[in-house]
């Protein structure tokens, strides 16, 4: 029976967020889209030891469950 109230507070909380949008740094926005000058790239490097490269030599151990067998 609170559905009318929620309802009321949404609609209340959107117009607030469509109208009265707060002030937004822009030097920091442009900042934090610039960069910092380290690519994606360097971030897996941190992750190598964990990858798997060699899926081919493990494709026909784990057959998917899902296909249906040929006849």
């Amino acid at each position: 029976m609170g559905r009318g109230r929620a309802k009321a507070k949404q609609t209340k909380v959107a117009r607030e967020l469509k109208y009265h949008s707060p002030t937004t740094d822009l030097a920091a926005l442009q900042r934090e889209l610039g960069g910092s000058g380290k690519s994606d790239h360097d971030f897996d490097d941190d992750y190598k030891e964990y990858v798997d490269d060699d899926d081919e030599d493990h494709a026909d151990e784990d057959p998917d469950p899902w296909v249906r067998p040929t006849r």
